[in-house]
């Protein structure tokens, strides 16, 4: 009778667990209803896109140039690099980026930074693994780059760290946030020339003492949400490497490229 009693009794809370999550998931499709990552129209499974803006994402592959990873038009055979790296050659040892910063790429780095969408963070930080896959295989370390901390009030996160932590996550490379500060408030780099970026970000960043057995003699995967003119993960990599750093690797979500969409379209 007691064995039966205890049977019964568990598979009582056995349906009763059952009900609760299928209680909670409803609950959340009303509250949370699925919706699109980029535009938010309805979609049919969470955490997915919409047929519009799928195919609206530029995803950067090969060929491309091995220092900055911007997408060449032609194949130019392994190794090549562009013109630009050539004449101004950046601080940073090689960058990758997952997609063309355009069109919905744009939109889900604008809900991550700006609309508190922190849940697109592991998402996004796929993407950029399979982008910077070579580079994370090289890496020691995984820092973002960071805000100045007025900022970071304001806003509650760092965008770059929670990429930063969910690529952690994912490859077993440690996270080192503190390992890199930012000295000084800064104007906001969108609308700012190349050079007015660059004089900006002069000086901004630094390793605080205490910080650097994070940082020398290891590979650093500096990683941030968007590369522009790459004069902010620049002025980040110079700082890394005057504490020791033995190499600099860039990953980021998005790229700037010549200002258009399709990586097809850009020439060496």
């Amino acid at each position: 009778m007691g064995g039966r009693y205890l049977s019964l009794t568990g598979d009582m809370m056995s349906l009763g667990r059952q009900w609760a999550i299928t209680a909670g998931r409803a609950t959340g499709a009303v509250l949370f209803p699925d919706a699109c990552l980029a535009c938010g129209r309805h979609v049919a499974r969470h955490g997915t896109m919409c047929a519009r803006c799928w195919p609206d994402i530029a995803f950067i592959e090969q060929p491309l140039c091995d220092v900055s990873g911007v997408p060449f038009a032609h194949d130019f055979g392994s190794r090549m690099v562009s013109a630009d790296v050539l004449a101004n050659p950046p601080v940073y040892d090689r960058a990758r980026a997952a997609c063309v910063h355009a069109g919905a790429a744009r939109q889900l780095v604008t809900r991550l930074k700006y609309g508190d969408r922190t849940d697109l963070a592991p998402w996004m930080a796929r993407f950029m693994a399979r982008a910077g896959a070579e580079l994370i295989g090289e890496a020691d370390v995984i820092i973002p780059v960071p805000l100045h901390r007025g900022r970071m009030w304001r806003r509650r996160f760092n965008q770059a760290a929670e990429l930063a932590r969910a690529l952690s996550a994912t490859s077993d490379l440690p996270m080192a946030a503190g390992a890199l500060t930012r000295q000084k408030r800064t104007r906001p780099q969108v609308g700012l020339t190349a050079n007015q970026r660059q004089v900006n970000v002069r000086g901004v960043f630094k390793v605080p003492p205490g910080q650097e057995i994070a940082v020398a003699g290891r590979r650093v995967l500096l990683v941030d949400d968007v590369l522009t003119t790459g004069a902010t993960v620049d002025a980040a990599a110079r700082a890394l490497k005057k504490a020791g750093a033995m190499s600099v690797l860039v990953l980021t979500f998005s790229r700037v490229v010549g200002g258009r969409r399709n990586p097809g379209q850009s020439g060496p």
